[in-house]
């Protein structure tokens, strides 16, 4: 399979739940996005999404048929014969082969029974030419791959199909996407929707045109997650979206209910009842909101809306701009240490650099830590070659220069695209650093030097005071919102992109908490907690207003979301 040219997913032989053989996980499957679902889990969305004997399914990337036989075990459970499957039931496959595999598959699973119906062809495609097709049932698996490998014309008439249904793709939308918009559109009222897809739905920027579409057309969302990965050896953490009631037509003031449910491992979740309701429900705000923040109870997530609307509080973006560090396009070559400057006769040609969030240790870098880093031979030196010096390099820069060219680092897109290749741009000083990756605190460090920082770190513009800005993120406020605006892709670590960042809530009020030197002392010596809780009493009882169960309840929203993105990479 060429994963350029070919895309397919869902099915999968009748392996042992949880895992997938090599041969599925290769790098050609990577890029056709056929992560194939283990049958026991195609059963769990099966059993929840069809009520019916009479039901009619879709599957829009069959694959191997793993859904397709879920589909008719659920049927013959609920009383269907089985001359009724191939009426009942149908399948969509890109690959020819695959559509063949899933019909012997499905043969050899119910020998007496009638093949569901699949079609050997390009889902989007197959639409245009069955309009009036329709469903009660759209469950599945879609591929998984980035917009760059979706093949044309596919890749046109899916966009296409999206603005049809009033979004607006761009050049990050994932090729899972169009296919839960298209099978959305294909469902008859009261139509339920089970679909295995990333868990990127829950946070990136590009999937927040799909989570509003989904709530202005499902009565009731649910978003089942694991701690264990669904696919052995797959990097993608997926969780299971089931979506039922769908409206006649879509309503931008549909009461969408939504709840998330976590499992700790994947036989919890297969032992659990997919059709269980949860006792708080809660209700979806029409707004570009993540849903991260519905894995909070129903009490939470309105305590965290009514603090966002409070007076006294403001997004970060009113005290300051998040931009994103350097990049170098090798930081091998551009970040060095004093030895490899002195090796190479590299001096006059640098920058003072932190280049790794572990560099530093408090809530401000001073002159003194920089010069330890130094010692200490950390990478600490950026190679700065303004555009302007062509002609006046040194003989050892040349030569340095000519090494890195032996070694194609000018070959690598960064690089490529700039004239010259060795001139690194945007090299400015910031107010103060802020953690991109997060492992517990989102911890802000102002800058007491002229040091920038690699894109490991995003580098902070302040409107006013920086110490005062840096001083008040110190809360459980902007540790709470930073889970929540963040996202988590499996491995336990938190990530904030600039925009993300500067959503984070701090006070409107600056100066009214701990100074910043003794934040920074606290945090050197391992005593986090503690600035965090007097900087709360300062600034969010004496100031905001808050009372001393709210900023618990700050702390516990923190503690629980943070141990949850841990929990699942402990697991991992």
């Amino acid at each position: 399979m060429v994963g350029t040219t070919e895309y397919s997913a869902a099915g999968a032989v009748q392996e042992p739940l949880g895992t997938l053989t090599n041969n599925h996980l290769q790098n050609g499957e990577k890029l056709r996005g056929g992560y194939y679902t283990p049958a026991a889990v195609a059963n769990w969305l099966s059993h929840w999404a069809i009520r019916q004997p009479s039901d009619t399914i879709l599957e829009p990337s069959c694959g191997d048929g793993v859904f397709l036989r879920a589909a008719a075990n659920r049927l013959s459970a609920l009383g269907c014969t089985s001359s009724e499957y191939g009426q009942l039931i149908t399948g969509v496959e890109l690959l020819p082969s695959e559509a063949e595999r899933s019909t012997q598959l499905f043969t050899i699973a119910h020998p007496q029974a009638a093949p569901p119906t699949i079609f050997p062809a390009d889902f989007f495609r197959w639409l245009v030419f069955n309009l009036d097709a329709r469903f009660t049932v759209a469950l599945g698996n879609p591929p998984f791959i980035r917009y760059q490998n979706f093949p044309e014309p596919s890749r046109t008439i899916a966009m296409q199909m999206l603005r049809q249904q009033g979004l607006k793709p761009n050049k990050l939308t994932n090729i899972w996407v169009p296919f839960i918009v298209a099978a959305t559109s294909r469902l008859q009222p009261g139509g339920r929707l089970a679909m295995v897809i990333p868990a990127e739905l829950l946070q990136v920027s590009y999937a927040s045109q799909l989570r509003l579409f989904l709530v202005d057309r499902f009565r009731r969302i649910e978003v089942v997650t694991c701690n264990e990965m669904f696919f052995k050896n797959a990097e993608q953490e997926v969780v299971l979206l089931l979506a039922e009631g769908k409206l006649a037509r879509p309503s931008s003031t549909n009461q969408c209910h939504i709840n998330m449910t976590e499992f700790a491992t994947l036989d919890a979740l297969l032992k659990s009842d997919p059709g269980s309701k949860p006792e708080a429900q809660k209700i979806i705000q029409h707004e570009n909101e993540k849903w991260l923040k519905y894995f909070l109870s129903a009490r939470e997530i309105d305590f965290m809306r009514q603090v966002r609307l409070a007076p006294a509080v403001v997004s970060l973006n009113s005290h300051a701009e998040v931009d994103v560090g350097i990049v170098t396009g090798e930081n091998a070559f551009f970040v060095l240490t004093k030895d490899q400057v002195r090796d190479n006769g590299l001096k006059g040609y640098l920058k003072p650099l932190i280049g790794r969030s572990a560099q530093l240790q408090g809530a401000q870098l001073t002159r003194t830590d920089l010069a330890q880093l130094v010692r200490e031979n950390s990478r600490t030196f950026l190679l700065y070659i303004p555009p302007t010096a062509n002609g006046g390099l040194s003989p050892s820069l040349d030569k340095y220069i000519s090494r890195g060219e032996r070694d194609k680092i000018n070959k690598g897109y960064k690089c490529s695209i700039r004239n010259p290749w060795y001139s690194v741009p945007s090299v400015w000083v910031p107010n103060a650093f802020l953690f991109r990756q997060i492992y517990d605190f989102p911890r802000a460090v102002l800058n007491l030097t002229r040091a920038t920082s690699t894109d490991t770190i995003h580098r902070m513009t302040c409107r006013e005071k920086p110490e005062a800005v840096v001083a008040s993120i110190y809360t459980h406020l902007t540790a709470a919102s930073a889970e929540i605006e963040g996202r988590s892709y499996g491995g336990g670590v938190l990530e904030l992109e600039p925009t993300e960042a500067e959503k984070l809530l701090l006070p409107r009020t600056l100066g009214i908490g701990l100074p910043l030197g003794e934040i920074d002392a606290l945090v050197r010596a391992g005593r986090l907690p503690d600035a965090l809780q007097q900087n709360d009493r300062k600034i969010l009882m004496d100031n905001i207003g808050l009372t001393s169960a709210e900023c618990t309840i700050l702390r516990e929203i923190w503690a629980k979301m943070r141990e949850r993105r841990r929990a699942r990479s402990r697991r991992k």
